[in-house]
């Protein structure tokens, strides 16, 4: 599958389990196009939170340092906080803190294996 494709099939799914959790959804225009903003923004009352999808099938995820860069300027601008969502193969979604990845020469990173040790699921990030 074009990762074009899968990316905008997560984001949907995405979409879908929020809304069922009652949470109001936008998906950015030119999500997917590395947009100075996250791909998703969620609202239900006073929770607000922003998502950066990812559907990755590898044992890291990474986002270059510009992108990052923007993620996180967008967050402190905001107020809202940004999480990368990470869509695993066969295993569900992941939730990681912008603060949570680590910095290397050519990007921003987490390894699954670390992002398991997190734990963050689904059901922890829309508490």
């Amino acid at each position: 599958m074009a990762s074009y494709a899968k990316g905008a099939r997560c984001e949907r799914e995405l979409i879908g389990l929020l809304a069922a959790k009652g949470f109001s959804v936008i998906r950015a225009a030119g999500s997917g196009v590395a947009g100075e903003c996250p791909d998703l923004l969620a609202f239900k009352g006073p929770r607000q939170f922003a998502l950066e999808c990812k559907a990755w099938g590898g044992d890291r995820v990474a986002i270059d340092h510009a992108h990052y860069r923007s993620l996180k300027r967008w967050e402190d601008n905001t107020g809202i906080t940004t999480m990368l969502a990470w869509r695993m193969d066969r295993a569900g979604w992941l939730f990681i803190y912008l603060s949570e990845l680590e910095e290397n020469p050519q990007s921003y990173s987490i390894t699954k294996k670390r992002a398991e040790e997190i734990g963050r699921s689904f059901a922890d990030a829309v508490r």
